[in-house]
């Protein structure tokens, strides 16, 4: 089913307070169970992975149910209904909505929302009764604009040269701490009789172990097949090597991965066009920061007593 948004779990939760007290951690499984979420639905992250879906809408719930004065904090993490919580029980049998929120007096004001210069644009505690939590909102924006992001990396390295597309490769893997510098892990490139083999790296520091790379700059849509993987294990062992990474724009069609996950002497790891962007993005291969935004949020631990 659909994950309840936080305005669906206002009231339930609201309900349990009249019960006893409450925190935000003891209201999570029980309003989970309400909803009949399955495992992999109570499971379900956030885009950051910080908390569950789940967590997050309940923890927003309980801020606006404090913010509209139904809840209040009585001790180290623990709520308790107030006199204005058990009224709105009473006068919402069904359901509080946004608007019920936004009808309590003070509301604006416990957001900080100054009314004379919101000109009539939705705010914090304006959102519709189906929005998600606002963390979510943010982190679901930032996804997006990685996804654009990666679609956009991933054409700009179609637009450039087989040569290009080897440097770059190396840039990702010296980045992610392999051994050598850039030129020594080039330095392979070009050469006669290199049986396909696109540079090198240092498996550590010393160069106690040496890994051959293959760069195939395919189209999107053309496989690498497993005729491709098996030439590359063989041109590994014409250089008396027994780890290789190949590489490629495009992606691996099934008769390859199941090659390779049948193992062999040599290792060798498949890494496609998916992949390749995803680390070119996380090392910042390629791409640059735009702009830090720093969220904050309160330090519970700060404000409550031992």
């Amino acid at each position: 089913m659909t994950l309840p948004t936080f305005i669906n779990c206002l009231r339930p939760i609201l309900e349990m307070a009249a019960s006893a007290d409450i925190s935000r951690r003891s209201v999570v499984e029980p309003i989970s169970n309400l909803f009949q979420l399955s495992s992999e639905e109570r499971e379900q992250t956030i885009p950051s992975g910080h908390s569950t879906v789940m967590q997050s809408r309940t923890g927003w719930a309980m801020t606006y149910l404090t913010k509209g004065g139904l809840i209040e904090k009585v001790s180290r993490g623990q709520y308790r209904i107030t006199e204005r919580g058990r009224e709105f029980l009473v006068k919402y049998p069904t359901e509080i909505s946004h608007k019920n929120l936004r009808d309590i007096e003070g509301w604006e004001q416990r957001w900080g929302i100054d009314k004379r210069k919101s000109h009539g644009h939705e705010t914090e505690g304006e959102a519709s009764d189906t929005a998600v939590a606002p963390i979510e909102l943010v982190e679901s924006g930032i996804q997006s604009l990685r996804s654009e992001l990666a679609v956009d990396v991933l054409k700009n390295i179609l637009a450039q040269s087989p040569t290009f597309f080897e440097h770059l490769v190396l840039d990702v893997l010296l980045a992610m701490g392999y051994g050598g510098s850039r030129e020594s892990a080039a330095a392979h490139l070009g050469k006669a009789g290199d049986e396909g083999i696109d540079g090198r790296v240092n498996q550590d520091a010393l160069g106690l172990d040496q890994i051959m790379v293959q760069a195939k700059r395919y189209a999107p849509d053309r496989p690498i097949d497993r005729q491709t993987v098996q030439a590359f294990i063989g041109s590994l062992a014409g250089q008396g090597v027994t780890k290789g990474i190949l590489i490629t724009t495009s992606y691996f069609n099934e008769n390859a991965l199941e090659f390779v996950r049948r193992g062999s002497n040599t290792k060798v790891v498949l890494v496609d066009g998916e992949q390749l962007v995803e680390l070119m993005l996380r090392y910042h291969i390629g791409v640059r920061v735009s702009r830090t935004v720093e969220i904050l949020e309160l330090d519970q631990n700060y404000f409550e007593d031992d």
